[in-house]
């Protein structure tokens, strides 16, 4: 089973979305375009809110291993 981590190589801001697209195994740009895109219809805060806190829940990569 594979385990959700913040990337410490693939990242922009602080690696969730690296580590979301590892775990899934899709590329991590198409991941990162689907989440600006998502961005405007849900009005911003609710995908930000979810960022922030993957960003404080989900450990990064280092940890893990």
């Amino acid at each position: 089973m594979k385990k959700l981590y913040r990337s410490r190589t693939d990242r922009k801001l602080s690696g969730v979305l690296g580590g979301l697209s590892k775990m899934v195994g899709i590329d991590p740009s198409i991941l990162r375009i689907a989440f600006i895109i998502l961005l405007f219809p849900t009005g911003f805060f609710p995908l930000i809110l979810i960022y922030l806190a993957c960003v404080f829940i989900v450990p990064e990569e280092s940890d893990v291993r």
